[in-house]
């Protein structure tokens, strides 16, 4: 087992990452847990990982209840952030209660803003059972809903009490939640580090695989990552921008094509593509880094390429991205591979002759 600290002015926080973390679970997480907790999963985890959590809790002495949501990007809504609070209060939590977010990023994102806002903070522990939450979305404190104009856009940054990363779980994905996971460790090697960007090219094979101690490699130095970016820009004032990289032309697919019709990872992958086209236009990225991009995420089994829909409907979602100031869309782009930085475009031609291959005729 690993373990990294996520340290915040709001608080620190344990990450453990490791193999068969669940068994354990009752040890690790005792330190971090209130005198009563929620375990709050989906209707596709609950059969798998449930029982073995509530045994945890139960060995741990602590009392606890369960809340089970339908499974799906579409159901990252208020509907469905409602079903959290009518469980709590049928339960009675109170403002101690843990709610613990068993699952992949819509799990996490919901259960991290349902914690923000009950009884205006309880606490909560993260549960990642997917790569793409694993590597990313549980560690960091960005908790959010979708709305139909724009994903995430309502929300809030809590950090959690700890995260549990146990790589084992990742055996039930099916391989093409897998591949979109794979999309945010291409995106940090992009975005950071040109040394792991290479080994993800020489490794991506054995990633694939889930050969252990390479895919534990690589969740750990996403973590690591991350939790140094956060470290030194808590609510995204700067660096921590950079984590967006691919998810402002992501986003917009996302929305376009429906919530969970392409994954939020597939729709990444083509995203980081199209930041290092546009990267191209502002001549700050060398075609060949944007091959390379693209030949890697192909690698994995995801899109280079986006699907084909107006350029209006690009704009219309681009201009409700969060990065918005002012009126002035701002996208992570490349000054290599490695290196990224922040670009506000004022010039939409720009963006039409990054998307032109993928706008109908």
């Amino acid at each position: 087992m690993h373990t990294l600290t996520v340290r915040t002015p709001s608080h620190n926080y344990p990450i453990y990452i490791g193999r068969d973390l669940l068994d354990s679970a009752h040890k690790l997480l005792k330190p971090h847990l209130g005198k009563k907790a929620a375990v709050i999963t989906n209707e596709t985890i609950a059969p798998l990982y449930l029982e073995k959590i509530q045994t945890a809790l139960t060995r741990a002495g602590v009392p606890h209840f369960s809340i089970i949501l339908p499974d799906g990007e579409e159901h990252k809504n208020w509907q469905t952030l409602n079903l959290i609070f009518d469980g709590l209060m049928t339960h009675r939590a109170e403002r101690k209660t843990t709610l613990i977010a068993l699952g992949g990023g819509v799990i996490g994102d919901m259960v991290g803003f349902a914690a923000a806002t009950y009884q205006r903070g309880a606490p909560f522990i993260q549960i990642p059972t997917t790569l793409l939450s694993q590597v990313d979305s549980s560690v960091g404190g960005k908790t959010a809903i979708n709305h139909p104009l724009g994903k995430n856009m309502i929300g809030a940054f809590y950090q959690p009490q700890a995260v549990l990363a146990d790589l084992a779980t990742l055996q039930s994905l099916p391989p093409r939640e897998l591949a979109a996971g794979m999309a945010e460790v291409v995106k940090y090697g992009a975005l950071g580090d040109s040394t792991f960007f290479e080994w993800l090219e020489q490794n991506m094979a054995d990633l694939m695989a889930q050969q252990p101690d390479k895919l534990a490699q690589a969740v750990y130095h996403c973590c690591k990552m991350k939790a140094d970016i956060v470290a030194d820009d808590e609510t995204e004032q700067g660096i921590r921008a950079w984590l967006n990289l691919g998810h402002t032309f992501g986003h917009a697919i996302e929305a376009e094509m429906g919530y969970g019709v392409w994954l939020h990872g597939e729709a990444v992958a083509a995203g980081c593509v199209l930041a290092g086209r546009l990267s191209e236009q502002l001549g700050t990225l060398a075609p060949e880094d944007t091959r390379r991009i693209a030949a890697l995420m192909q690698a994995a089994g995801l899109p280079a390429e986006p699907p084909c829909f107006p350029f209006e409907h690009w704009i219309a979602h681009m201009s409700h991205d969060k990065k918005v100031e002012s009126g002035i869309m701002r996208f992570i782009g490349l000054n290599r591979i490695g290196q990224a930085n922040i670009t506000e475009i004022t010039d939409t031609d720009i963006l039409h002759r990054t998307l032109s291959p993928y706008l109908p005729v």
